[in-house]
């Protein structure tokens, strides 16, 4: 099917028509075209940068259920996820044409009992981190996760997991591989070795003080901060380690407390920020319209929350957006997306593949 749409383009607002042939995008006309789109907005597909698409409560889940996670994030227009560290092996779905497309990070990398039960691969020694690196460089596209803080339950509090010489072997292991490198961190004390180790991108940073900060812009570190996450879960995280782990509770609450104000200093000092739902375990999958509302409390304008989860998500993550002879992956709203969660959390159009979806009633 030969299909045309025509309305307006985002970010740049200009009058936009677009054909699409075999899939693909094209800004020629084409003849023959059925008109499914006249009026209204067109943007590229959302990009969810920090998702786990094959995380259950417990770990790794059945394959289904890791598709079943997929598709609701297809039908409110989530068509590019990175998936940040997953249990169970998704490769296969790359032969769907109807799931969207997913860069994916290996398993998160630890330490014994430093993360959640059954969500990594844990190693006895720090130094086999480089190693680990490597492999799971194979294993994922693109990207590698580590996990950069967690609970020490021999201090009773947040700390981190490793070493800064073993973060730098580890970080040139996976830029030699061709791999950038993330890692999940919560407070201060994790983040001064990440960063001039030379990691690619920081995700939560609730701890991130001023020093952190200007040592990201020095370093050019992404952050990704998951914001849905921190702001509804961390209270609940902190009431349930109360009675064994006080300091720990009493650091979540302050990291919670601090955490919009800390991100709302990154982004103002410049550190490049993208949108990412946490979406997997604590936070419902198709959440990634209430990230980019949650962006605006950061002190992002409507169109730059947006972009921070389209167009300039994309382009961070190599990817394309609406230009000529790119995958047809878009979405169609008959009112500005940019209007708020209700809007943007149901397009009017899903086109993935040349595909037409249109979200369940």
């Amino acid at each position: 099917m030969r299909m045309h749409l025509r309305g307006v383009g985002l970010p740049d607002e200009t009058r936009t028509e677009l054909w699409i042939v075999d899939g693909r995008i094209s800004t020629e006309r084409v003849t023959g075209a059925d008109t499914v789109f006249d009026g209204g907005w067109i943007l590229p597909g959302l990009v969810d940068a920090h998702c786990h698409v094959g995380l259950g409560d417990h770990g790794e889940i059945p394959l289904d259920d890791a598709i079943t996670q997929a598709e609701i994030e297809r039908d409110v227009g989530a068509l590019l996820l990175r998936d940040c560290g997953s249990p169970t092996d998704t490769r296969s779905l790359d032969d769907r044409d109807d799931l969207p497309r997913i860069i994916r990070a290996g398993k998160h990398l630890a330490r014994p009992k430093r993360y959640a039960a059954g969500f990594s691969r844990e190693l006895e020694d720090e130094w086999q981190l480089p190693e680990a690196v490597a492999g799971e460089a194979q294993r994922g596209d693109g990207w590698i996760k580590l996990v950069g803080d967690w609970i020490d339950r021999t201090v009773g509090d947040l700390a981190p997991l490793w070493s800064d010489d073993v973060l730098k072997a580890a970080i040139e292991t996976a830029h030699a591989h061709g791999a950038r490198v993330t890692a999940h961190v919560f407070s201060e004390d994790a983040l001064p070795g990440l960063i001039n180790a030379g990691i690619d991108c920081i995700e939560h940073g609730t701890g991130l003080t001023d020093e952190n900060i200007a040592l990201m812009v020095e370093h050019g570190t992404v952050l990704v901060p998951t914001l849905v996450n921190i702001v509804e879960n961390f209270p609940g995280i902190a009431d349930a380690a109360a009675a064994k782990y006080p300091a720990y509770a009493a650091h979540m609450r302050d990291l919670h407390a601090r955490g919009l104000g800390r991100i709302a200093a990154a982004r103002e000092a410049g550190v490049p920020i993208y949108a990412g739902s946490d979406a997997g375990t604590m936070v419902a999958p198709g959440r990634i319209a209430d990230e980019v509302d949650a962006l605006k409390r950061i002190g992002m304008s409507a169109t730059d929350a947006l972009g921070a989860a389209c167009w300039d998500a994309r382009r961070w993550l190599g990817r394309p957006a609406l230009d000529d002879g790119a995958s047809a992956d878009l979405l169609c709203y008959s009112d500005d997306p940019r209007s708020g969660r209700a809007t943007l959390h149901r397009p009017d159009l899903v086109i993935l593949r040349g595909r037409v979806f249109r979200p369940a009633a």
